[in-house]
């Protein structure tokens, strides 16, 4: 009879189903980084420890808990801090890291013990710390306001700069694709708020118009068929698909380009194909859209501050 796998051996990797919306590695580094000096060694979100004082006491770890998906919300000390985490068990047969918004995620084999699951984190400490501040600072960015929503506002729009009027000499909301220009059909006394509103439900209506036809057109030269479309306003990824069809669009795509759009549709599609990144899901990605390199760099290495506070 075959011996179950050692724990030891678990893979590590950052693989999901999902197009992240901040992308990092495909898989994670097979072994830990190099220390590196002081002067180029990632900001820490922790704060330094004064060198002319007693070390503190042992950090207390809170009880672990049981979240509402199941998985179980743990801490680890490393150092004098502690680092929350939440763990998944699953069917996989590798050691899953995502790090998003929410913190560190953990998802591992079922066979793999509790102290082979923290030995891994430690030793990739250096990499979730970096991938942390990385997220820190992003929420920071984001956090600041980047659009004076009054009359004259300017936003991107399937790649271009829109101009939003308040007013409009019809009264209701109307868009002039040649000018660029978004009349929204309010009083000229309206506040900010319901300026923003308007304009994120006519932004959100439209990525429904447009999304929905690129899925039919990509789908047909694919040859599947998905079950149901919606739009999503996830802060961690661009789009989604389950395994029974299920395909769901960050409203957000709205702000680039077609190519942009395109891609991350035949992405999601080829999945009804591919359920996984091999090669083979790449090559089916290509079948239906050769230019996905180009797209998906593109994608990745779009600032996110550089996309409207909605």
């Amino acid at each position: 009879m075959p011996q179950a796998p050692s724990p030891r051996t678990a893979a590590l990797d950052t693989r999901q189903l999902d197009l992240p919306l901040f992308d990092g590695p495909d898989l994670l580094p097979p072994s830990s980084p190099p220390a590196s000096s002081p002067s180029s060694s990632p900001a820490s979100p922790w704060p330094p420890l004064a060198r002319d004082t007693p070390p503190p006491a042992q950090p207390r770890v809170p009880a672990p808990t049981t979240l509402p998906d199941g998985s179980r919300l743990r801490h680890l000390v490393l150092g004098q801090h502690v680092l929350p985490y939440r763990l998944k068990r699953s069917a996989r047969r590798t050691i899953g890291f995502v790090i998003d918004g929410s913190g560190l995620t953990v998802t591992s084999p079922r066979w793999v013990t509790l102290h082979d699951i923290e030995t891994a984190i430690s030793d990739k400490q250096n990499w979730i710390i970096s991938k942390l501040t990385e997220w820190q600072g992003r929420a920071e960015r984001r956090a600041l306001p980047d659009i004076d929503w009054i009359d004259g506002a300017e936003l991107p729009y399937l790649g271009k700069t829109i101009r939003v009027a308040v007013s409009s000499a019809s009264g209701s909301l109307c868009f002039d694709e040649s000018s660029g220009l978004l009349e929204l059909g309010l009083p000229v006394s309206i506040d900010a708020q319901q300026v923003k509103d308007r304009v994120q439900s006519w932004l959100q209506s439209e990525a429904k118009r447009i999304f929905g036809p690129r899925l039919d057109h990509y789908a047909q030269r694919l040859g599947v068929r998905y079950e149901k479309f919606g739009l999503s306003s996830a802060a961690t990824r661009w789009g989604s698909c389950t395994s029974d069809g299920r395909i769901r669009l960050n409203w957000r795509l709205i702000h680039f380009p077609m190519s942009i759009i395109d891609y991350v549709v035949a992405h999601e599609l080829a999945h009804l194909r591919e359920m996984n990144h091999s090669a083979r899901f790449w090559e089916t990605v290509a079948s239906i859209f050769p230019e996905f390199r180009e797209a998906r760099h593109t994608l990745k290495n779009h600032p996110p501050e550089l996309l409207p506070a909605l």
